[in-house]
């Protein structure tokens, strides 16, 4: 009978995660209304919530915990809760990322529950926590206008946590990644991304002549030697491509993003000779069969799971995940193939592709260079990131040792992930009220009488005004209104 359920269930849950899928990229169409479009998001939650109860109503049958059952039911007040508050307190949130959101840590808690109870448990109340200290940042992205100002500030805490990690960070797989307080593990790697973002959107909003690309190089490198030096290379790379990136857009010249990535290729060969461990990962790489007792076991049986999942899965439950070391960091989408299936891991691959997409967009219509350099290297820091887990599980690149946003353990990762999607929700937050005072201001233009043309300067000369600089000012053109009324 278990058999049974599991058999039918993988393939419910594959229909149901697929159609939610779809409805992620249906919802973006230019031509769908704000009503279809609502309809699509309030679709979006039904699949989830089905999912949900599809997948543990299997554990619980595999298991007969009535624990499970408990955990399940304090998820779905959880999930909830969450869907609530971003009604209430943020009408203009974007939907689509509350939804993905939600739906990324619900696979994540399937997952872990399978794996292992307690990391799951543990899991979910450094969401909870999360949870409730991030749903006041889209309030304060949205009103604090002096985060751009900070930049050597930003510099500063990046460089000087970095260094105490350096110095007495605890070592784990051969680099400094952490150290404890009271107990906790803390990741600031994590943590400093976000602000490392903030100083180079704070940079090149004040300018990108050639002194002031000097000065953020040098400062970014600064970061990402430490990082070397800790032998967190996965990290560097992550801060590397996203100054890159940055770097590219805030300036357009492209021999800037050739000349970094010139240099990338020469320090990562530097790399491959200096560290062992890089060694190691670029031999299980290379050949992982060669080496499956040694370096290369990690990869093999990642590939192995993701065989035996073929397209449909094994089931939940019905797969041998736990032989794959770190399947609940590093590997966790090896796990997600060989149990819900290739179908199932393809569609997580979109979802996560249709939050990198929903940040670019964000940072495309933003008129603030702060702002829009800021989604943009959100955006970038966390597409590449998934690039680098799923790319590393499926021995497309080399294992870096990231984790999968949202979906694998780690409170660190947890929390940091949680704050750059609640920026981004602040900054969307931005826009839509930029643009609903804009628009005020077009309807109130139409209603004001015209201009009697005596006793006053011609229209003629008011443009000429402006063009000589007595318009509006940057913040003026940036927000269509005075930054003192966005406060």
């Amino acid at each position: 009978m278990v058999h049974l359920i599991t058999e039918l269930s993988k393939y419910s849950m594959i229909i149901l995660f697929a159609l939610y899928t779809y409805q992620c990229f249906s919802s973006l169409k230019r031509s769908v209304d704000k009503e279809e479009q609502a309809e699509k998001y309030r679709s979006q939650v039904v699949y989830m919530y089905m999912f949900h109860l599809n997948a543990y109503a299997v554990l619980y049958a595999s298991t007969l915990n009535i624990e499970i059952l408990k955990f399940y039911a304090m998820q779905v007040v959880f999930f909830a809760v969450v869907q609530i508050c971003y009604g209430i307190f943020y009408k203009r949130v974007s939907k689509l990322v509350v939804n993905n959101m939600c739906m990324l840590l619900c696979i994540g808690f399937v997952m872990l529950t399978r794996l292992s109870y307690e990391h799951a448990v543990k899991q979910f109340w450094i969401a909870v926590v999360s949870m409730a200290v991030t749903m006041l940042i889209p309030y304060f992205i949205s009103q604090w206008t002096f985060l751009r100002n900070l930049t050597w500030a930003y510099a500063l805490a990046g460089i000087t946590m970095l260094g105490v990690v350096a110095v007495l960070g605890a070592v784990s797989h051969g680099a400094k990644l952490s150290f404890s307080v009271a107990g906790i593990a803390i990741q600031p790697s994590e943590f400093i991304k976000i602000i490392f973002v903030f100083f180079v959107a704070s940079m090149f909003y004040a300018s990108t002549d050639f002194m002031q690309v000097v000065k953020a190089t040098v400062v970014a490198g600064l970061h990402v030697i430490i990082l070397v030096l800790s032998k967190d290379l996965g990290a560097g790379l992550i801060f590397f491509i996203a100054y890159m990136v940055m770097l590219y857009v805030a300036t357009r010249k492209f021999y800037y993003f050739a000349g970094g990535l010139l240099c990338g290729a020469a320090a990562s060969v530097v790399a491959y000779y200096l560290f062992n461990h890089v060694r190691v990962r670029v031999v299980a790489w290379q050949d992982p069969l060669a080496v499956f007792e040694r370096e290369g076991n990690q990869v093999s049986n990642s590939l192995f799971a993701i065989g035996t999942g073929g397209w449909f899965g094994m089931g939940l439950n019905q797969g041998m995940p736990n032989k794959i070391p770190e399947v609940k960091q590093d590997f966790i989408f090896s796990a997600i193939s060989e149990e819900l299936g290739g179908i199932f891991a393809v569609c997580l691959i979109l979802v996560c592709a249709s939050c990198f997409l929903m940040f670019l967009n964000i940072a495309m219509q933003m008129k603030d260079n702060f702002y829009k350099l800021v989604a943009l290297g959100l955006g970038t820091i966390y597409g590449f990131q998934v690039l680098l887990s799923i790319g590393g599980d499926i021995k497309f690149i080399p294992s870096t040792g990231v984790t999968l946003p949202l979906v694998s353990y780690g409170g660190s990762s947890l929390l940091s992930t949680l704050i750059i999607f609640a920026v981004i929700q602040g900054l969307y937050l931005l826009r839509e009220r930029t643009a609903a005072e804009r628009q005020a201001q077009r309807k109130d233009a139409k209603k004001k009488p015209p201009a009697k043309k005596s006793g006053g300067a011609k229209s003629s000369d008011l443009k000429k005004t402006n063009r000589k600089g007595g318009g509006l000012s940057h913040e003026e053109n940036i927000h269509g209104t005075k930054v003192k009324n966005l406060d």
